[in-house]
């Protein structure tokens, strides 16, 4: 007789894993790993052949991609843990686009070349902004479609 193996159903000390990117989640899965590999492509490249030119700015850029590509591991990987530090991190995401944006709009001279989150990221179509506070509304979502099942 072959022998079956059994998925092991969540019980209560082991509640079931929910990836937070299904369903709507899948387009901001989508959206945040463009975002992570077009911060994190340009900014390696600027970092590297372009340093001396504005260093702050293209850190701060090196920033925004290790956020999103966390965001993006954290809604992947699912889970109450991984929606807490999701959550978390998107909070601090829409605080660096409104921080950076309004420092790139009072002190320009600060940022000779333009970060991800410039201008509150009017060079990305202002998705910079949408997406945060969309991730936070889905997080929230999820949240509360958990307590609810």
């Amino acid at each position: 007789m072959p022998e079956t193996t059994r998925t092991p159903q969540p019980t209560e000390s082991a509640p079931a894993r929910r990836s937070l990117g299904t369903g709507p989640g899948r387009l901001l899965v989508a959206l945040y790993g463009i975002f992570t590999v077009a911060a994190a492509s340009r900014s390696l490249y600027q970092l590297i052949a372009q340093f001396d030119r504005a260093p702050l700015a293209y850190s701060l850029s090196a920033g925004s991609a290790l956020v999103y590509g966390f965001i993006t591991f954290s809604l992947v990987r699912g889970g109450e843990g991984a929606r807490r530090a999701a959550f978390a991190c998107c909070a601090l995401e829409l605080l660096g686009v409104f921080g950076i944006g309004t420092w790139t709009l009072l002190d320009p001279s600060a940022f000779p070349d333009a970060t991800v989150w410039s201008d509150y990221g009017m060079g990305y179509l202002f998705i910079p902004v949408f997406l945060p506070v969309t991730g936070l509304l889905w997080l929230r979502r999820s949240r509360t479609e958990r307590t609810t099942a």
